[in-house]
């Protein structure tokens, strides 16, 4: 693994905790990422995508919850916020980081899964955002 690639992966771990962070808190997105970049040891992660990521989530909500209410067999609210944590990094990565291709997308959502969810909840990740690659990156899709 790269070392971009092992600070990514790193900062995908901070992103499920602090967006675990402002929903179990009811913070706005906005206002969890300062306190928690400060308050914990990010030096191997890449906070530029950190801080994107969250940003980018913390803008465009609304539009990644209807996208993943579109495909699963359960409303986007009735996943445990880990769930609903890992299928937002998920999908924006999907519609917004056309760097990071899809299958690597969808395989670092299904190793946060199998560390931060419970037992069997990496199968609905893994469903949900292979749907969504199909829809959101469809000639990368087609070409495998």
């Amino acid at each position: 693994m790269s070392k971009q690639a092992a600070a990514r992966n790193k900062s995908r771990r901070f992103l499920v905790q602090a967006l675990y962070q402002a929903q179990i808190s009811q913070t706005e997105i906005s206002e969890v990422i300062c306190p928690f970049i400060q308050d914990h040891n990010m030096k191997r992660a890449d906070i530029v995508f950190f801080r994107s990521v969250l940003e980018g989530i913390g803008s465009d909500f609304s539009s990644l919850v209807n996208l993943i209410d579109q495909i699963g067999n359960r409303s986007f609210e009735d996943s445990d916020p880990v769930e609903r944590s890992i299928l937002l990094i998920g999908s924006f990565e999907l519609r917004s980081k056309n760097d990071v291709p899809y299958r690597v997308v969808i395989n670092e959502c299904v190793e946060l899964a199998k560390y931060f969810g419970a037992s069997e909840s990496f199968k609905y990740i893994n469903s949900v955002l292979d749907s969504l690659s199909e829809i959101l990156r469809p000639a990368e899709y087609a070409a495998e």
